[in-house]
């Protein structure tokens, strides 16, 4: 069907634009005005690296094989897409950017205090031996789909759980930033965040609705009728669990702390989109309000607990991608109704306790797996190349003049050090 094949072009287009610039200017604005290059280069330079390692082997890895209930597929089987044929490069594309964005969501944990050339080594390992393993585990076949058929529409699982606990332990491996938390490291930027925020919700209807998978049969009233119901649902779910939680953030915000903040409204966005990613086709609209009001308010709760626990996630990629993720993906257990595309009944559906199994034991595993490879991969970067710029560079001159010679914001005409 040739409108199914011009809205993949589409959704491929705005996956691919949610990374850069979205991604790259809402973590931007988060930052201090001295670190804001080196942010939003991290973006670009995981879209860079990912691009290349994803066509090389990436895909490979995760879709070479789709009925193995193993980890992984072999890399080398169709490498650099040999043996893959042309009509299947937008899908290829598509599922690029998923692995760009994921790799991209990390970054924004460790903010302000790592060298250029170790996130770059980090990048490709981490992408070939974390994400690439969970998308074919998935989406591909692999274990998880094999013993734990779990529903995960567009990535709960192996996009925010994944890049949800590789931020935090990079953070924890790294260490906080010097004098994180007695000074005070506010964003510089809250209109950059806003606008991030406001082209992430835009470029997310190409994430969840152009996730469907459609089998274009002679391309008749039944085929339409089954990509309009399917695009319908995921659209709707995607919009309402957003809006709800705005409000649910918000709330909570102004319950907390008496205010009701424009990053509150923007990090309340992005809560609710990363919630109704794995579930926006398994749920009602009703239960996609829940959902995102369920992930919008907890999510607001849980950015404070990285201070109790002194884990310095400087752009909330714990609180917001690994809390959202899991809300997502869990209550897809409850809430999950046949009527949807999914066509599973969770528990307050009267389909029992099945879903919701699978449902944690997916989570779980993804948690798990990605541990496991991340410390490995940190640990390996710690004590070799190291990961910290020098004090002076991340104290004194900044890190984006120490790391790329540029300042973002030059008013004075001068040749560096940022404010």
């Amino acid at each position: 069907m040739d409108g199914y094949y011009a809205w993949m072009i589409t959704a491929t287009a705005l996956v691919m634009m949610m990374t850069v610039p979205a991604l790259a200017l809402f973590y931007g604005g988060m930052t201090r005005s001295r670190s804001v290059l080196n942010m939003m280069m991290m973006s670009y330079a995981a879209a860079a690296v990912v691009g290349i390692v994803y066509v090389l082997w990436g895909w490979s890895t995760s879709y070479s094989s789709t009925d193995d209930g193993a980890f992984f597929a072999d890399p080398f089987t169709l490498f650099g897409l040999d043996g893959v044929d042309w009509s299947e490069y937008i899908f290829v594309g598509f599922q690029m950017t998923f692995a760009v964005i994921t790799a991209a969501l990390i970054s924004g944990a460790i903010a302000d205090r790592v060298k250029f050339s170790a996130w770059l080594v980090f990048v490709p390992l981490w992408v070939t031996f974390s994400y690439f393993p969970l998308a074919h585990m998935v989406w591909g076949g692999g274990f998880i789909t094999e013993h734990f058929p779990a529903q995960d529409y567009a990535g709960g699982t192996v996009v925010h759980i994944n890049a949800g606990v590789a931020g935090g332990l990079l953070a924890l491996i790294i260490g906080a930033r010097r004098g994180w938390p007695k000074e005070q490291m506010r964003p510089h930027n809250l209109p950059l965040t806003m606008l991030g925020a406001g082209l992430l919700w835009f470029g997310w209807y190409g994430f969840n609705v152009g996730s469907i998978v459609f089998e274009a049969g002679d391309g008749g009233e039944e085929d339409i009728a089954q990509f309009m119901s399917e695009t319908g649902v995921t659209f709707i779910n995607t919009t309402v669990a957003t809006m709800a939680a705005i409000l649910a953030w918000l709330a909570v915000e102004r319950l907390l702390h008496g205010k009701a903040t424009s990053l509150g409204a923007a990090s309340g966005i992005v809560a609710g989109l990363v919630a109704i990613t794995p579930s926006c086709g398994a749920v009602s609209v009703v239960g996609a309000i829940a959902i995102g009001a369920v992930s919008g308010g907890l999510c607001a709760w849980a950015v404070g607990l990285k201070y109790r626990f002194g884990l310095d996630d400087s752009l909330d990629v714990v609180g917001v991608h690994l809390v959202g993720g899991l809300v997502g993906t869990l209550l897809i257990g409850f809430l999950s109704t046949s009527s949807a595309p999914g066509g599973v009944d969770g528990l307050f559906y009267g389909g029992g306790l099945g879903s919701l199994v699978d449902q944690v034991m997916a989570a779980l595993i993804a948690i798990a797996w990605t541990a496991v490879f991340t410390t490995i991969i940190a640990l390996a970067i710690k004590y070799t190349i190291g990961w910290r710029v020098d004090v002076e560079d991340e104290v004194t001159t900044g890190i984006d003049f120490a790391e790329h010679g540029e300042s973002a914001y030059d008013i004075a005409g001068s040749s560096g050090a940022g404010l």
